[in-house]
């Protein structure tokens, strides 16, 4: 059987992954990861990106370049390292901003991401008893949740009324966009806050940021995305879908390692607005000024004034190796192959031809990124495990769904159709 996506044909035959690796602009950029490996010293099958990305060969020379200049120079490394400390954040901006497509005002790389977003939600979510409600997705990673529950008690209402829950239509999985746009023009008035994923952790939906935004606004809504697993996976363009501010994390598709350096934007026609609240920090006060240690806190216009604390340049350090290969690679590259092979996984999982698995992740590649999310009728995690056993490192998430992430920077076509292969064997 064969499927055409864009102008590739796909076959479920073993000779067409060894074809598309060998045209691959991007298989280069595989041998720059270190791959996990199993008793044999053989390389694993890793689809775990959207969980924890791989690392960069180059990290280690990145880090211990600091930790050189930390050695051999004390405290006048913030001032004379080869990568001076003291600016060391501004090192990662550009590159940062490129990725998220905001310009170089509108980004910081800063703290972590449910830190970023209590940030941003202190100065953007602003409720009054007319207008304090905040939209979420039913299924936002429970961190969002979290924090947006507290925000709302801590304003002083009630979650239980505060809180508008996206849910998908009865016997669908994922939301559809026209529905958040009613929901949004229904209860508009009584809305401060729209702050949902980029892409559903669980689904993998991509969400239509700019339609969202655009809908938002209409109704005087502020409009912020959590894009744990957007950035690095879709080609976001922030600043043109005007989208008032963002947060994620560096850790997954981005490859800055366990519990990295996170990122914010916030869009530059708030970078002068002195009439929002926001908590302070000496890191975010005028850089002219900063060292004269004055008692008034005078903000960095732009997202560098949400700053708080000095740059941990070590980790920053991990992040500006994977940023560097990004970079090199280009967005539109990864994000072409992105969807070329997570179209591929999804025809070899139709083509196994076992009723007991079914993809939950939308079919509409322009509502997904480099995850599909695999529903397997009847099992439990004794199923995954036996994918482990082996060799595949993917992830899996109560009661019956299993994570797929073909990172298009270190995975093959090679790497999917064996994984399909596996799974083949497995369910039958």
């Amino acid at each position: 059987m064969q499927t055409i996506t864009s102008d590739i044909i796909f076959r479920n035959d073993e000779a067409f992954p060894t074809e598309m690796d060998a045209i691959d602009p991007l298989a280069k950029f595989a041998y720059r990861f270190h791959k996990p490996k199993n008793a044999k010293g053989e390389d694993l099958i890793y689809f775990c990106g959207n969980s924890l990305g791989l690392q960069p060969k180059t990290v280690r020379s990145y880090i211990e370049q600091e930790l050189k200049d930390w050695e051999d120079l004390g405290v006048e490394g913030h001032f004379h390292a080869k990568n001076p400390w003291m600016p060391y954040h501004e090192f990662l901006t550009q590159q940062m901003a490129k990725v998220v497509g905001g310009k170089a005002l509108e980004v910081v790389v800063m703290n972590t991401l449910t830190v970023n977003l209590h940030l941003m939600m202190v100065s953007f979510y602003r409720p009054t008893q007319q207008r304090y409600k905040i939209v979420i997705e039913y299924s936002a990673f429970p961190s969002d949740q979290y924090a947006v529950k507290s925000q709302i008690k801590f304003h002083g209402f009630n979650p239980d009324d505060a809180l508008i829950e996206l849910y998908p239509r009865e016997g669908e999985n994922t939301i559809r966009t026209e529905d958040i746009e009613a929901l949004i023009e229904q209860e508009g008035d009584s809305i401060a806050l729209i702050m949902i994923g980029g892409v559903n952790y669980y689904t993998g939906q991509a969400f239509d940021m700019k339609r969202i935004t655009q809908a938002g606004h209409k109704k005087n809504i502020v409009v912020g995305f959590d894009l744990a697993h957007a950035a690095g996976n879709l080609k976001l363009q922030l600043h043109d879908w005007n989208v008032d501010f963002a947060v994620w994390c560096s850790y997954k598709y981005l490859n800055s390692g366990p519990g990295g350096i996170a990122g914010c934007f916030v869009h530059e026609r708030h970078a002068n607005n002195s009439d929002l609240p926001r908590f302070t920090g000496w890191w975010g006060h005028d850089k002219a000024t900063r060292f004269l240690m004055g008692p008034d806190f005078d903000p960095i216009p732009g997202a560098e004034g949400w700053q708080i604390s000095n740059a941990p340049v070590l980790p920053m350090a991990s992040l500006r190796a994977s940023l560097a290969i990004f970079d090199e690679a280009g967005m539109d590259a990864i994000t072409t192959k992105s969807r070329t092979i997570t179209a591929y996984l999804e025809y070899l999982l139709e083509n196994i031809g076992n009723e007991n698995i079914s993809i939950i992740t939308p079919k509409d590649q322009s509502q997904r990124g480099a995850q599909l999310s695999i529903r397997i009728k009847n099992s439990n995690k004794a199923f995954f495990n036996k994918l482990i056993d082996n060799g595949i490192i993917c992830d899996w998430r109560e009661p019956d769904v299993i994570r797929v992430a073909p990172a298009p920077l270190y995975n093959s076509y090679s790497n999917v159709f064996q994984f399909a292969q596996i799974l083949k064997q497995i369910l039958a």
